[in-house]
């Protein structure tokens, strides 16, 4: 039910009423990475198509959002004033970005296309661009060559330390042990690996710092139980 444009990397959804809802799409709100803030500007008659309706800053960089054709603003999202990163967290969902009443018909012609149409292209960008989809977005990325895994698991303790609950980051080490390594260490811990992934020799992690961390110990038997102090 929606329509893309991969040049201002958007998608946009006509309603049943003759509006649209625009947001960005999820591949490019992965590429920018944490989006920290998003600042809407106050359009002075009908705004046309290319125009910027906000400025959206990620912890990668600043890049404007702009409309895909001429249309009335109706409405900003209020949820992400206060919440932005719904953008990255539910793109297609909570996180649109505007409520738009386009100037004349909608038609596939004006320049959108059908994810069908551009999956292949979308596909590629991804690649070309090393996109990486994960389940939340990263706050950071931890490359750690060449060292043993207690130096490693130090430093995640003490990057760890300095991030919100829920907030994650990925590590990325070759070390082949890292896999028994890194379960030992979320049940000493009790934060939480999210996803992993092996290319090209490395590992990578998403490690999610838990709002309310449940350290595990194993029994005697083998069983992982909760760590009595």
């Amino acid at each position: 039910d929606r329509w893309y444009d991969r040049s201002l990397e958007l998608w946009l959804r006509p309603e049943p009423d003759g509006t649209a809802r625009i947001g960005m799409t999820a591949s490019w709100s992965a590429f920018l990475g944490r989006i920290l803030r998003i600042e809407y500007r106050t359009p002075r008659g009908i705004p046309v198509q290319g125009w910027s309706l906000a400025t959206i800053e990620s912890r990668r960089t600043t890049v404007p959002f702009r409309l895909p054709l001429d249309a009335e603003i109706l409405a900003a999202n209020p949820l992400l004033r206060e919440h932005p990163r719904r953008i990255n967290d539910d793109p297609y969902g909570d996180g649109w970005i505007a409520l738009l009443r386009p100037q004349r018909p909608f038609e596939p012609e004006i320049g959108l296309s059908t994810a069908a149409e551009i999956r292949e292209a979308l596909a590629e960008q991804i690649r070309t661009r090393h996109i990486q989809c994960w389940p939340i977005p990263p706050e950071q990325e931890m490359v750690e060559i060449g060292l043993e895994c207690s130096a490693i698991f130090a430093r995640l303790d003490e990057t760890l330390a300095r991030l919100a609950p829920g907030e994650a980051i990925v590590l990325v080490t070759d070390d082949p042990t890292s896999p028994i390594e890194i379960a030992r260490w979320t049940d000493r811990t009790g934060h939480r690996v999210r996803a992993t992934r092996r290319a090209e020799g490395l590992y990578k992690f998403l490690v999610e710092k838990a709002a309310r961390p449940a350290p595990r110990r194993r029994s005697a038997t083998g069983e992982l139980e909760p760590a009595v102090e």
